[in-house]
């Protein structure tokens, strides 16, 4: 990673893609030059260290995700017999009393799909219809931030009533798994086609469609409930927007346009005063060296740099705590994190950041609005801490990522082996080198620039060295070949968590919209 905040005339043009050599030569630090030092977002105000240590629960674990409201409903027919005549449809289901007994079936994989899920997920009450068009104002539909739609039967209406709620929907058939239903045969053609050979319905496409399986289901539901906790969420930036090779006006369109997220933003002025005052509270300097000495004692955790840095490490880090639960969230970001912030905390961000993750929160290094949202949606998808890090050059099938703010509980629960060192470019403060657990299967998540093309990645971690590059690193293998990675891969930083979330991650994204090209 290249950066030289705190001696701008070194001569690094050549790793600072995007600048001009003009401004490097000026003096012009890479995120000066990006426009990070203007604010972005809502400013917060006001603030002061007597204000926000009033505040109970700051030190406590963040809210869990927002359940996803999920409204069942079944849709069928009750035909009548006529004599020479074809008067039933396909499936299984004819009479008032077969239909009832659907309902039971249907409830009772909702309730084994609620024991199962890993998200928070609220099931309503199951509505019942012959026809779609009979469910008029229900206000549950209304409430619902997804209809799970049992296609089952019904009439001509309903092929476009069931488009018109504009609401994620998911649709689902039987084959097997019960009695037959009409649109295991005519979902394509009668509703997402409308007798057409492309597809018709907005909103509504092939992938909303499961034939039998519940556990699919599951992962459509779990995209869902982490796409509803991405969208329009809150998240202090100290320092203000930026990203990496982007105009501050093209970062705050796409902040907005995108994702319709809530910044708040503190002034560097304003954060150095309430380090200040935090460290003229003695009571808050004597839990800071608490928790320090805590962490420190914690299994496998080695110290290598100087214990003050790791007790001002937790010192910022309550103030990060208490700024956000002023701002009522548990996401934030730090810009100019390897120069500005140095001075006046003296210690280096990367400690807090790491630890806010291992509690429960979204923290990220840069304020790179670029690669924020993809980390907010993987984490809001997986309920698991994430990795923002810088890439190398993927070569035989392997690359390197690295960055100074790892988690250590990137499972959300095991404590992984780390060394506590100084930032790598400035040989300051304190930064966790976390040796991420070899043979775990990771998700990479690739952003461009301008939010329109997102690449996604699983692959393998065979290694954590020390290289003299930032602390945490992975060498990750991928199944796919190395020239057609480096061709498309697109931006620069990338997103990182465990386990396999490119289902996931795609099905979310098509509703933002943001194509996604799956590499693995």
């Amino acid at each position: 990673m290249c950066e030289h905040d705190h001696d701008p005339t070194l001569p690094h043009a050549h790793c600072c893609p995007g600048i001009p050599r003009r401004a490097l030569d000026q003096g012009l630090s890479r995120r000066a030059f990006l426009g990070g030092t203007a604010l972005g977002g809502v400013a917060l105000t006001g603030l002061s260290w007597s204000l926000l240590s009033a505040a109970e629960g700051a030190l406590e674990a963040p809210p869990p995700r927002k359940p996803l409201k999920v409204k069942p409903i079944l849709v069928y027919s009750v035909p009548k017999r006529r004599p020479q005549w074809s008067w039933r449809s396909w499936g299984g289901i004819e009479t008032q009393a077969q239909a009832d007994e659907e309902v039971k079936r249907i409830q009772g994989e909702l309730n084994e799909l609620k024991k199962t899920a890993d998200f928070p997920v609220e099931f309503l009450p199951i509505s019942a219809v012959q026809g779609a068009r009979q469910l008029g104002d229900n206000p549950e539909i209304a409430a619902a931030d997804t209809l799970l739609v049992f296609a089952a039967g019904g009439g001509g209406g309903d092929y476009t009533a069931i488009g018109n709620f504009k609401k994620d929907m998911i649709l689902f058939v039987r084959h097997k798994s019960g009695p037959l239903y009409l649109w295991y045969e005519i979902v394509s053609p009668r509703f997402l086609r409308q007798h057409t050979d492309t597809l018709k319905t907005v909103g509504i496409d092939e992938q909303d469609v499961v034939v039998d399986r519940m556990d699919e289901v599951l992962w459509r539901l779990r995209a869902l409930c982490g796409l509803k906790n991405t969208i329009g969420s809150r998240i202090v930036a100290i320092g203000g927007l930026a990203g990496w090779a982007q105009p501050q006006d093209a970062i705050a369109k796409l902040v907005e346009e995108r994702w319709k997220l809530d910044v708040r933003a503190v002034e560097y002025p304003q954060l150095a005063e309430l380090i200040k005052q935090a460290r003229a509270d003695q009571t808050a300097v004597e839990r800071s060296k608490k928790r320090a000495a805590d962490y420190l004692a914690l299994p496998q955790t080695v110290l290598e740099t100087d214990k003050t840095f790791v007790e001002n490490a937790f010192l910022l880090e309550e103030v990060f705590r208490r700024v956000m639960k002023e701002a009522d969230c548990h996401a934030i970001t730090v810009n100019h994190c390897m120069g500005t912030i140095m001075p006046m905390s003296e210690t280096t961000a990367c400690m807090p950041l790491s630890t806010l993750n291992d509690a429960g929160f979204l923290a990220f290094c840069e304020s790179d609005f670029v690669v924020i949202p993809s980390g907010l949606l993987l984490h809001n998808i997986s309920g698991l801490p994430v990795f923002l890090n810088d890439p190398t050059y993927p070569h035989d099938g392997v690359i390197t990522l690295a960055h100074c703010t790892a988690p250590r509980k990137m499972d959300g629960k095991t404590l992984e082996p780390a060394r506590i060192m100084t930032h790598f470019e400035s040989d300051y403060g304190a930064a966790p080198k976390v040796d991420m657990h070899k043979g775990q299967i990771v998700t990479s998540i690739i952003p461009d620039f301008k939010a329109e093309r997102w690449v996604g990645l699983t692959g393998e971690i065979v290694d954590h060295p020390l290289l003299p590059i930032c602390r945490s690193q992975i060498d990750i293998r991928f199944q796919c070949d190395s020239l057609r990675l480096a061709q498309r891969m697109p931006g620069f930083h990338w997103m990182v968590g465990y386990g396999d979330y490119l289902k996931e991650l795609g099905y979310a994204l098509k509703r933002v919209p943001i194509q996604w090209e799956v590499l693995s």
